[in-house]
């Protein structure tokens, strides 16, 4: 499929945003546990998720219409996908509620800083007659990360515990924005 699908731009894409949808995937269906391990209860764990997403509307907002008056969307994905990563990282500190609704916040700003911009990025590079199938390997690239990360999430919280995990999905997140980074701009 290289070569007939998916031109190096794309590939590059998908696997760095593979990345990014696994770290969040790792936590997703063990983030009540957490949760309740920082003292709180499934109402606390339904309003972070609730701050998450308001968060992550609204800034989308601003964050699509910036990206159409910059030059380099790659930088607002590296952007995004750090804060993502910091955010992530900062669950190793969470020890009170209102930490992790702070948290929370910062993640879903990081999601819609860079998700305009990396859909902006990826319809630049794709083959008119083969969309459906590009955009249908990043869909199916969102359930199979969604699949591995939550199966190799609760692994790693079971046998490592929670600290682990915050690591690793916050490592997935800059390491993403590092490769992107580090790319020359002509390759996206």
């Amino acid at each position: 499929m290289k070569g007939i699908f998916f031109n190096k731009a794309l590939r590059i894409l998908l696997l760095t945003n593979a990345m990014i949808l696994m770290a969040g995937a790792m936590l997703g269906p063990i983030y009540a546990l957490f949760v309740e391990k920082v003292g709180g209860d499934l109402m606390d764990a339904s309003i972070a998720g609730g701050i998450f997403a308001f968060v992550a509307g609204l800034t989308t907002l601003i964050s699509g219409k910036y990206s159409d008056k910059i030059k380099e969307n790659e930088l607002i994905i590296v952007g995004g996908y750090l804060i993502m990563g910091t955010g992530f990282l900062l669950y190793f500190w969470v020890n009170s509620i209102v930490f992790l609704f702070i948290v929370q916040a910062i993640i879903g700003l990081g999601e819609a800083i860079y998700s305009p911009a990396f859909d902006a990025v990826f319809s630049k590079h794709i083959d008119g007659h083969k969309s459906g199938t590009q955009w249908g390997a990043w869909e199916s690239t969102n359930y199979f990360t969604t699949a591995l990360g939550a199966i190799v999430g609760g692994g790693l919280v079971t046998f490592f515990g929670f600290q682990a995990l915050f690591i690793i999905i916050a490592t997935l997140c800059f390491s993403s924005a590092l490769y992107i980074f580090h790319l020359k701009r002509s390759v996206l």
